[in-house]
Formats: structure tokens, sequence, C-alpha cells
């Protein structure tokens, strides 16, 4: 069996994705348990010039469903500005980001190689090939965005540990 497109970014995406949910949920259970109200966490900054939680969060369905999204239809474009979501609907978020991620059939993504996607912000545009892309631009947005994500949650007292973040492992059968 060789290792395909599927494998190297679906697979990823929903590993990852099904960790962001997890850890999301349990930072919750230990903010309401303390009194930490979520809207607080939503609008947390790890630095006063970097984003906040929620565009963490929104970044990182983005660069993996909307990643996709852009290999099918051929053009990517950054989020069009934070969205205004609560803690629960980031939730909702990426709970639907990994339900479209999962619909997804290792054949149709596998046939995206080759196929070009134009990055687009403003007036500057970059071309790519799907793989390209989701390899070297995606993927790596979509972790750094997890990553914030779940150190925002660790500096606000969530008690999340290493194996919070990386999720369901694919051990070997």
């Amino acid at each position: 069996m060789s290792f395909s497109l599927y494998d190297a970014t679906v697979a990823n995406y929903l590993q990852i994705l099904g960790a962001v949910s997890g850890f999301l949920d349990k930072s919750l259970a230990h903010f309401k348990e303390h009194g930490v109200d979520p809207a607080e966490i939503v609008e947390t900054r790890l630095f006063p010039d970097m984003l906040p939680f929620r565009f963490q969060v929104v970044s990182l369905a983005h660069h993996s469903r909307g990643a996709m999204d852009a290999a099918k239809n051929g053009v990517f474009v950054p989020p069009s500005g934070p969205r205004d979501l609560d803690y629960a609907g980031l939730q909702a978020l990426v709970a639907d980001a990994r339900s479209e991620l999962a619909a997804l059939a290792p054949d149709a993504v596998n046939e995206l190689v080759g196929r070009d996607v134009l990055f687009k912000v403003g007036e500057r545009t970059m071309p790519f090939t799907a793989e390209g892309f989701l390899m070297s631009f995606s993927l790596p947005n979509f972790f750094f965005h997890s990553t914030t994500a779940y150190d925002i949650l660790r500096h606000k007292g969530a008690p999340l540990g290493k194996r919070d973040f990386m999720g369901r492992l694919n051990l070997k059968k």
C-alpha cells in the first residue's frame, strides 16, 4: 500500500480536529468548574499583537476543511476577518469541519494531485499545485493555529497535556 495525499492531509486533519474537540470540551469543563467565563477565553491572546483564541479556532477550521475545498475548487482566500463565534460556536465549527472531512473519499482526495490552486490575498496571488498548497501552506498553518489554540487554553489554566493535543494515534492494526 502506498502513502497518499489523503493519508498526508485528511488523516492528519481528522486526528488533530478530534484532539481539538476533546481539549475544547475538557477546557470548558475546567473553566466552568473554576468560574471562568468562556467569553473571556474566546478573547484571550498570548501577546497583545496576536489574534485571539477565536481567530485561532476559526483558522484551524479554515486551513483544514477550507483547504480541502480550495484544492477541489482551485482558489483559497484567507478568512474574511474573525467571525463572532462564542465558545459553543467554536466547538460547533470544529465538529462541522470534522464531519465534512470525514465524508471525503480517499480516492477523491488523491485525484486532486497536480490540480492548480491559487492562493489570493488582496491583489497578490500565489500559484500552487493542490499537493504543494496542502503540504507546504495548509498543514503548517493548521498545526500552527491548533497549537496556538491549545497554548491559549493552557495559559488560562486548562489541565491539558501533550496527549490532549495529539489525539487518537494511528496505531498499527
